[in-house]
Parts: structure tokens; sequence; C-alpha cells
């Protein structure tokens, strides 16, 4: 797995692998690039930084410290 994370464009990537791309979806602000077989192979999340102000509420504790500990 692979992040990335464009501070200019507020766009987070994760590659889950190199499958080739079938489809891809846009959910919410969102996309999710799929295989064939349906499986996630890439999201992309636009307005990153918003996104996780407003999720973080639903994260744990030890996963909060450990993600926004350099912010």
């Amino acid at each position: 797995m692979k992040v990335h994370y464009d501070k200019n464009e507020d766009i987070l990537m994760i590659e889950f692998n190199r499958d080739k791309i079938d489809d891809t979806y846009e959910v919410d602000s969102s996309f999710v690039s799929v295989s064939k077989k349906g499986e996630p192979v890439v999201v992309e999340i636009f307005k990153a930084s918003d996104f996780f102000k407003s999720e973080s509420q639903a994260l744990p504790r030890e996963v909060k410290q450990k993600f926004f500990a350099n912010s």
C-alpha cells in the first residue's frame, strides 16, 4: 500500500495495489477505483484536511494521536 498527500491540492491518494483499474466511482468528495473483481485499487480523497477534521471524531484516540501527531 502506498499513501501520498498533495498539500497544494489537499488530495490524499491511497493505492492498495497495482491491479488494472476497471471502473471508478465518485463517493461524496472522493473517487474509488476498483478492479474487475470489485476490489479497491485506489482511493482519492479531495479536500482531505476537511474530511479528516470532520471524520476524526469517529476515530479511536490511538489513531488520532498517531495520525495528527505531526499536524
